[in-house]
């Protein structure tokens, strides 16, 4: 009976020590603490990035130098901690070039590559951009009343996935006589989308931004598109649009473009201001830099809302944007019918 309660005793000790050495197994490597030497090789790689890719050089040798003399003086000794080093270069670099786009990160599972295209493009991206699994992009397509079609989008996943999805709303907002386009909070993503959604809202081919890129000097238009997979709400039904300071980047971009074009009444508030493309560069050890490196321009006014968001033709709050746009878009078409209850504020 003895001999039976040790080896019982036993195999649970065993079961124990396995289970044990499987979560150590699965466990990560503790995170490194960062040296000097580790330091000056992230903020060298840093320094070169930006000289090579940032979008206005003149800025690029300033940060850098900002950088690169801070480090002299041993601002950084202090730091040991991957995550404080690339909030606080972030931060100074900030202090240099307001580009909301730039940004230093740090992530454990990036490799030690430090020269070169990043090894895993796609990887990087996602590390900066992530989007919630069940992120739809078009949130809720409805009416308010019959005359108004409503779309709020959130963000622009793969450019491939959004094509149906603007399709569908298309085809439930055709017999709408007047839209309002809720873009609050939308927080950016493919810019390859937004070509394929003003190209509803046209009735011919039109030139939207162009793109500059500082790597190779060169400028691409770019175009609406003239096949699509949904009917084209076309170029005279009137378009509003709401804005907030959560509005970025690509959604800013279709705010932007859709008002140089006359085409959409912007209502809200001054969006966050982010025109810059990025791309990422890893910078060696667990460190990767997100830098912009083209810039839209307008071929209507000849810049864009980068560090200053898209200023709406009706200023209001974000609570009373949709009240504002229902009741000019009522006044615009002298529409009376009642609202949907399941369109809210």
């Amino acid at each position: 009976m003895e001999k039976k309660s040790a080896v019982k005793l036993s195999l649970i000790v065993l079961a124990i020590c396995g289970a044990v050495a499987a979560v150590s197994a699965v466990r990560p490597d503790p995170e490194p603490v960062l040296d000097r030497a580790m330091r000056a090789k992230t903020i060298d790689a840093l320094a070169a990035k930006l000289n090579a890719h940032y979008v206005f050089p003149n800025k690029a040798t300033q940060m850098a130098a900002v950088l690169q003399r801070r480090q002299q003086e041993g601002r950084y000794d202090g730091i040991d901690n991957g995550y404080r080093l690339a909030k606080q270069l972030t931060a100074d670099l900030h202090d240099v070039a307001r580009d909301l786009h730039m940004k230093v990160g740090y992530h454990p599972a990036m490799t030690d590559e430090a020269e070169g295209p990043a090894p895993d493009l796609d990887f990087l991206t996602r590390l900066v951009q992530r989007r919630p699994a069940a992120d739809r992009g078009v949130e809720l397509v409805g009416r308010l009343g019959d005359k108004i079609g409503y779309l709020k989008i959130s963000s622009f996943p793969h450019a491939s996935l959004m094509r149906e999805k603007f399709a569908e709303a298309m085809d439930e907002l055709a017999g709408t006589e007047g839209l309002i386009m809720d873009l609050r909070g939308h927080r950016g993503g493919d810019p390859q989308a937004v070509p394929h959604l003003i190209s509803y809202f046209v009735d011919r081919r039109t030139r939207l931004n162009d793109i500059w890129e500082r790597d190779t000097g060169n400028t691409i238009q770019h175009w609406t598109q003239e096949e699509l997979a949904g009917p084209r709400y076309g170029g005279k039904k009137p378009v509003m649009i709401l804005v907030d300071s959560g509005t970025g980047s690509a959604g800013e971009d279709v705010a932007y473009t859709m008002q140089a074009l006359k085409r959409a009444t912007v209502i809200g508030e001054p969006t966050w201001g982010g025109a810059h493309p990025t791309q990422i560069y890893p910078l060696g050890g667990h460190f990767y830099a997100s830098i912009p490196n083209q810039r839209s321009i307008s071929p209507i006014t000849g810049t864009n809302w980068e560090g200053t968001g898209v200023k709406p033709d009706v200023a209001t709050t974000r609570d009373r944007t949709l009240a504002v746009a229902k009741d000019l878009m009522r006044r615009r078409l002298r529409e009376s019918t009642p609202l949907v209850a399941s369109i809210n504020h």
